[in-house]
């Protein structure tokens, strides 16, 4: 299942992730930044659903030491206006709540916020979610034993089975074979099948958002792209027959290429998405390139979903010090999905 053409009039939700996180800090300067200097929230009709409580985003508000913007208090997305709005899920703040730290209730309100976006984005009420970023310890204790992270989430509520990870930072796209698997489990689903079901993919949901045809390099599994079989022969008896069916069906795959020169070919200009084939292969490229604007969507779901490209950040929380430049780049990615221009990122 891909995502089909959504409603660029219709609001669009932004999660505020963990509370404990630094999701409602980089939210509240993004808000913050609408009165001081030019950026995508600034479009006077676009209806903006911010999703959580208010006390998680005063909090953010004050680690900053800014004030927040006025917000329209809704309960469903027809009531959004232009500019912003809050839809407040009810949650108490927990009694003990501390910055940095797993806390039950603060997974289970991170998980809500995405479930309430994600249902209504599936009733076609929203355009397009945006998500910050959650804890998979935190969401593991309120409950949600089987929710990894966000994708996760988003197959269950969606009722499909393959989805993927598609990273991009200014230069580069990385789509990934796997995500949340061991190395060893990754490596043992580097299939035909799976590889190939992933080029459909990608094919069929890049042209959707604007970028036509994509030139497609799947990244080799081994060093040197296996040597002939010297050092590994998943390159020859899985990566390449799936890359030639691509072919044979219509699709502009090249590979397997050795994972060492794919992304930096493709910054160059050679390819516009590569296929890595597992977490770290295709994460690293991303944020060794460039960490701080890198987003995340989410392939396979009949939705647009973008994110940060960062975690809830424990370490810093509570601050005032995190970058929310990735969040500003998140809500531009939504926004050219929605309007098919993917492309116009670049």
């Amino acid at each position: 299942m891909t995502t089909t053409a959504q409603d660029s009039s219709l609001p669009i939700a932004i999660t505020m992730g963990d509370p404990a996180g630094v999701g409602p800090e980089i939210l509240a300067r993004r808000l913050a930044s609408t009165t001081e200097e030019p950026n995508a929230l600034q479009q006077s009709d676009t209806r903006w659903i911010l999703v959580g409580t208010r006390w998680a985003l005063d909090k953010g508000a004050a680690c900053i030491g800014q004030a927040l913007p006025a917000l329209k208090i809704i309960d469903a997305p027809a009531n959004a206006e232009p500019g912003w709005n809050l839809l407040d899920l009810g949650i108490p703040e927990p009694e003990d709540f501390r910055f940095g730290q797993v806390q039950a209730r603060c997974g289970e309100l991170a998980v809500q916020a995405v479930e309430w976006a994600a249902t209504r984005c599936l009733q076609g009420e929203l355009a397009a979610m945006v998500t910050a970023p959650i804890n998979k310890e935190a969401i593991h204790a309120a409950g949600y034993v089987n929710d990894i992270g966000h994708q996760e989430i988003l197959a269950r509520l969606a009722g499909v089975s393959q989805t993927a990870t598609m990273l991009m930072t200014p230069g580069l796209r990385v789509v990934h074979l796997s995500t949340h698997k061991s190395l060893a489990d990754a490596v043992r689903f580097v299939t035909a099948e799976q590889v190939l079901g992933k080029l459909h993919l990608i094919h069929q949901t890049l042209s959707q958002w604007g970028l036509h045809n994509p030139r497609i390099a799947v990244a080799a599994l081994n060093p040197h792209g296996g040597e002939g079989g010297l050092l590994g022969r998943e390159e020859i008896e899985e990566l390449l027959p799936a890359v030639n069916q691509a072919r044979q069906d219509g699709i502009q795959a090249t590979g397997p290429l050795p994972a060492d020169s794919v992304f930096n070919r493709a910054i160059a200009g050679e390819f516009d998405v590569v296929l890595a084939l597992y977490h770290d292969q295709g994460h690293i490229a991303i944020k060794v390139h460039n960490f701080h604007e890198s987003t995340t969507a989410t392939l396979g779901v009949p939705m647009v979903r973008t994110s940060v490209d960062h975690g809830t950040a424990f370490d810093i929380a509570g601050k005032g010090v995190a970058d929310a430049t990735g969040m500003g780049a998140a809500i531009a990615a939504a926004q050219a999905i929605v309007a098919a221009d993917l492309a116009g990122l670049s």
